[in-house]
């Protein structure tokens, strides 16, 4: 009779499977509903914490902590922050621990690091996890952010806030009033206990406004990966009022841009006008990163671009400008919109392109069925408007194609 596998040999044995086929064959497991977790959270987590993922005994949370936690990246750009900051690195303290993967980047820079969770089962696994992983400075606590703060009697270095973004319903929540912990109440608490506090919150949160209401912040990082804004962190500077604030555009893809809203309010990009339509070569779509921190006018004026319109956030030079945050196309034709315009151009010969709408009348749908156009090919077309006011249609290729 063959030896019964063992719950961790089930697991490694089932790991690449559907959980939910693998539910029904072990459905009489007196471990079941540990076993699926720890698959599921695997499956979940192997391309978002790969260096995690290696370590066979690392325990898996429950799906909401797997789901909300930081992947590998964006941690380890926390980390650079909070590294760069201007304190002893003696102390850091994480009152919303989670699953510890922004906690584990961080502490590693920290003498001391105390990690605070209000769930005791959370709290377990991570305590476990980081241990296997070789952090060997942190202790854990079992509370809430409250009243782990109000019992600090010394200043730390940095505190690291990811407050909870959904409400009673799972619904998505932004504002700071909303979160919980509630980050404004906590305020006058983190400038008593705090030098610097770093706040992870939700990409749609408007900057300004937060800025406004926390009164102390000194950056502010938007991070985006493969496209997509993942993290806005705030950094709370408590010991001096700053005197402007500085945000960083970053994606993993490009150098970071770093710019006070000054910089950005007081510049004057060239536009292209029609004269130009001839000269331009290379087309360049801004990074989400860039958009969402509203760097609009200072890529044309630090690169030497100009910008199609005061509304079109789209930008274009003659020669190749390599360090631009964002994609850069190659320009192979442009033409008006009106049917006869497009026919002389040869537009209505192409059935397959990535169609972009950008400060155009029509949205990228309609326009698609317009140019009977499906989606895919080599192409890059952007249908936009340029300064003075003409609608047009850039034909392009990604320059990493040539």
């Amino acid at each position: 009779m063959a030896t019964p596998l063992t719950t961790a040999e089930i697991i490694r044995h089932y790991r690449n499977e559907d959980v939910a086929r693998v539910a029904l064959e072990i459905a009489s497991h007196p471990d079941r509903n540990f076993i699926l977790q720890q698959i599921e959270g695997w499956q979940r987590l192997r391309h978002k914490l790969p260096a995690w993922t290696e370590e066979e005994e690392l325990l898996y949370p429950p799906r909401l902590s797997a789901e909300q936690c930081s992947g590998q990246v964006a941690a380890e750009y926390k980390a650079r922050v909070a590294a760069d900051l201007p304190t002893g690195k003696r102390t850091f303290i994480d009152l919303t621990g989670g699953f510890g993967v922004d906690f584990y980047y961080i502490a590693r820079h920290f003498e001391n690091a105390a990690y605070v969770e209000r769930q005791a089962g959370l709290t377990d696994i991570v305590a476990h996890n980081l241990t296997l992983l070789g952090l060997d400075n942190a202790h854990f606590f079992v509370g809430n952010a409250k009243n782990y703060l109000e019992g600090i009697k010394e200043k730390i270095d940095l505190i690291f806030l990811d407050p909870a973004r959904r409400d009673t319903s799972g619904r998505k929540m932004a504002a700071l009033n909303n979160c919980e912990p509630n980050v404004l109440s906590l305020l006058p608490l983190l400038k008593e206990k705090a030098r610097f506090t770093m706040l992870k919150l939700s990409p749609m949160l408007d900057i300004a406004a937060a800025c406004k209401s926390l009164h102390c912040v000194s950056d502010v990082h938007v991070v985006a990966e493969k496209g997509e804004c993942k993290d806005l962190l705030l950094i709370l500077s408590h010991e001096a009022q700053p005197l402007s604030i500085s945000i960083t555009a970053a994606d993993s893809n490009f150098r970071p841009f770093r710019f006070t809203p000054e910089e950005e309010a007081n510049c004057k990009p060239a536009y292209l006008e029609e004269r130009m339509l001839e000269e331009i070569r290379y087309l360049y779509d801004p990074s989400p990163a860039l958009l969402k921190a509203s760097a609009l006018k200072l890529p044309a004026t630090r690169l030497g671009l100009m910008k199609l319109h005061p509304n079109t956030h789209l930008y274009a030079s003659a020669a190749c400008v390599s360090d631009f945050p964002g994609r850069t196309f190659r320009i192979v034709g442009h033409c008006g919109v009106s049917k006869g315009e497009l026919r002389k151009a040869g537009c209505h010969a192409v059935h397959q392109a990535h169609l972009t709408t950008r400060g155009f009348p029509q949205s990228t749908a309609t326009l698609r069925q317009q140019l009977r156009m499906s989606e895919g090919g080599s192409e890059y077309w952007f249908a936009t408007t340029i300064a003075s006011g003409a609608k047009r249609l850039f034909r392009c290729t990604k320059t990493e194609e040539e």
